[in-house]
């Protein structure tokens, strides 16, 4: 019994979320492989004050957004070919009436407790923290502020089974892994000792109501750990179904690290007050990161499987994940190893072997594959070497090193290029007296590329069976594997062998991947985005207090924009200081700046405005949603904000382009940006980059006289997003 942490409701998993259910589905199909009867459990965790929240702003109901966001999540976990036995949800009916009766049998058994809690709340966490678990007085979990809480709650007695858990850990080590989790569990929450662990709310409604005090719903952590035995027919009433008696306990949960210490420490403790016993282990998997960082909707960084997908085909996206997964330390996803693992790899150590050997088949034999039984001392080391890996496989996947496990796999179709090499079927074709040899050679490569194709089957099932059609072989049982020479001596190969994965151009790639991030998940429509980058600076001089604006001549402060209008111009900016006569009410000045906009022909406009001009009742937000240019920002950030708009794009490239519709009030000093270390050291990473360098065909950067050096400031900091310098932008 392998079961996944139950993904959490608020909105579309990531990449990093779909890591684990896509190494959860390995293992599951290599302990099938291996012969073991596997139930293998994934699903949604759907109640808490962020869902009620998320739906609020929604404008839907709590269980109409769920219901909306769980589709989603298994939308994506069936793309990636995820083998789950069950999908369980928490607002299933028999979990939720499951739920109630532990509660209240944990509540007759005194192990549940009324009281009322005070200290600090972090709402996405939905977790309680005293002051001094506090970090810098932000959550220790997701660093995010925490406000102080107080409200009548119902309490579980950790400390009652603290020492038993205690126990249980020092006597069974393999519990916890990798051992670094075991290790900060122990120190830093068992020993120093338990805190009684808040199991109610009375703040907000959206959960499972506590049936004796139903003003009270059961606290998300007892909903959402309990999943993995209701979800197999447990019962507190005692009537457990035949799936219970024969898979609890579990096997296996396979979590990620930041939530070890709900299932190491919260979960056991309350099989204990169930006296059921504990899970056989739960490992923390490391987390799958975005460049160098943790990825969150948050940070603007998210990539999301089936974005991958689209690109690279499921299975190429499976054995990035499973392959660039260490054991204990964090992964890192990029479009460009994507990219050099899709060639190197996929392509050319996998792709390109069978291709050839079946290519060569064809060619030299019309495809018939037959063992002469000419071998020579090459052939005994490739069969060693073939037959070994196995077991080397085996060992890995014992230790859930996954990753370690698929590298074991691709020594062996590393080893058949090598075994080309150094046999060269081209040169023996050559000699008619060499065909038996030949021959001999080509069945040689099948076979081992039927075993490595074998192994390969947990971790890219699709590609298992593309192979194994190619040269028509069946599939074999990892027992079958101790074996060299199963293959039907006189078989033959498709005459039309496919090509199993395209090398990809990385410059190609990342136009293809701008555009579509563009057209599908940032602005929602499609732009024809182009090539060639140019960015434009020009000093109208004061312009809204000049007289001789003019509409239709488009020229202000005598120059003339005329010529600038282009369809092409996607982006505008607009860089002023505080109001000047005669345009000194937000929404004159608004429709000022929509009518140039208008008549740059510009898709979007991007407004630089200063806190001088707020009087802290968002006037500038409101009037400004009146006129024509409207922002899609529900609560604009008011106040003096370092370098709002450039900084934060600079800081994080996604966040900017999701803001392309936005109007930014806020303060920004030259100064501020162009020395802070903050910049010099993103400005030296133009690579968060090259994801950007077809974006924006025309950015117009416009500023009255007291904004041009903000301006020119954002010009350049422009160019710099647009991979140029500033010494490329027209009219400095």
């Amino acid at each position: 019994y392998i079961s996944t942490a139950i993904a959490y409701t608020s909105g579309k998993p990531h990449i990093g979320n779909t890591y684990e259910v896509v190494l959860a589905d390995a293992i599951a199909r290599f302990k099938r492989q291996q012969g073991y009867d596997v139930y293998f459990q994934t699903g949604t965790d759907e109640h808490g004050q962020k869902i009620e929240l998320k739906a609020e702003e929604a404008g839907v109901t709590p269980k109409e957004f769920v219901d909306n966001v769980s589709g989603e999540i298994k939308r994506i976990w069936d793309l990636m070919n995820t083998s789950y036995d069950k999908f369980i949800r928490t607002t299933d009916e028999d979990h939720e009436k499951q739920v109630q009766k532990i509660f209240k049998k944990m509540y007759a058994k005194g192990d549940i407790y009324k009281g009322e809690y005070e200290g600090m709340y972090c709402t996405p966490c939905e977790s309680f923290f005293t002051e001094s678990q506090l970090v810098d007085g932000k959550c220790p979990d997701c660093g995010r502020p925490c406000v102080p809480a107080k409200e009548e709650a119902y309490f579980f007695k950790m400390s009652k089974y603290a020492d038993r858990l205690i126990e249980h850990i020092k006597t069974h080590p393999e519990f916890i892994q990798p051992e670094s989790r075991k290790n900060e569990m122990m120190n830093n929450f068992l020993l120093p000792g338990l805190q009684d662990l808040c199991v109610s709310r009375t703040s907000f409604k959206w959960g499972i109501p506590v049936d004796f005090d139903p003003k009270h719903v059961v606290y998300v952590w007892l909903d959402a750990l309990t999943n993995y035995i209701t979800g197999i027919g447990y019962d507190c009433d005692g009537d457990n179904s035949e799936l219970f008696n024969k898979m609890w306990p579990a096997d296996l949960h396979l979590i990620g690290k930041d939530i070890i210490r709900f299932h190491t420490i919260y979960w056991p403790i309350f099989l204990m007050s169930l006296d059921l016993p504990l899970p056989k282990q739960v490992f923390g998997h490391p987390w799958l990161l975005q460049g160098d960082g943790k990825m969150s909707k948050s940070k603007g960084n998210v990539i999301y499987a089936d974005e991958l997908v689209d690109f690279f085909g499921v299975d190429a996206v499976r054995y990035f994940v499973l392959h660039e997964m260490p054991f204990d330390n964090d992964g890192v996803i990029t479009w460009e190893l994507m990219v050099e693992r899709m060639n190197s790899e996929l392509a050319n150590t996998l792709g390109n072997l069978v291709n050839r050997t079946i290519s060569m088949s064809n060619k030299y034999f019309g495809g018939v594959v037959e063992n002469k039984g000419v071998t020579e001392p090459v052939d005994d080391d490739l069969k060693s070497f073939i037959l070994s890996v196995p077991a080397k496989v085996d060992a890995k996947m014992e230790k859930l090193r996954v990753a370690d496990a698929i590298t074991e796999v691709f020594t062996i179709f590393k080893r058949c290029n090598k075994y080309i090499d150094e046999t060269m079927p081209w040169a023996l074709a050559k000699d008619e007296s060499k065909q038996d040899r030949l021959a001999t050679v080509l069945y040689n490569l099948v076979e081992g590329i039927c075993i490595g194709t074998t192994l390969l089957e947990s971790f890219m099932p699709d590609t298992t069976k593309r192979i194994l059609g190619q040269l028509n072989a069946s599939e074999r049982s990892l027992e079958d594997l101790k074996t060299f020479g199963l293959y039907p001596s006189g078989n033959k190969v498709t005459d039309k062998p496919e090509i199993l994965f395209a090398r990809m151009d990385i410059k190609e790639v990342m136009e293809k991947v701008n555009e579509a991030l563009y057209e599908s998940k940032l602005i929602g429509y499609p732009r024809p985005w182009k090539n060639k980058v140019r960015t434009f600076c020009q000093n109208p001089g004061g312009f809204v207090a000049q007289e001789n604006y003019d509409n239709d001549l488009a020229v202000v402060n005598g120059h003339s924009f005329k010529d600038k209008k282009s369809e092409n111009t996607n982006l505008a900016i607009l860089v002023s200081h505080n109001f000047t006569e005669p345009f000194n009410q937000p929404i004159e000045y608004a429709q000022k700046v929509g009518e140039l906009t208008n008549m740059l022909g510009a898709g979007h406009i991007m407004v630089q405005r200063f806190g001088d001009i707020l009087d802290g009742k968002r006037t500038w937000q409101y009037e400004l949603n009146k006129s024509n240019v409207k922002p899609t920002l529900k609560d604009a950030v008011a106040g003096d904000i370092t370098a709002a708009m450039p900084y934060r794009a600079m800081t994080n490239i996604i966040e900017f382009i999701k803001m392309l519709d936005i109007v930014v009030p806020g303060f920004a000093s030259t100064e501020t940006l162009l020395y802070s270390p903050e910049l010099k050291f993103y400005s030296n990473k133009v690579k968060m980059d090259e994801n950007l360098n077809t974006n924006i065909l025309n950015l117009h950067c416009l500023c009255d006289s007291s904004g041009w050096t903000r301006g020119l400031m954002m010009a350049s900091v422009m160019g710099v997003l647009m991979g140029q310098k500033l010494s490329d932008a027209e009219n400095n």
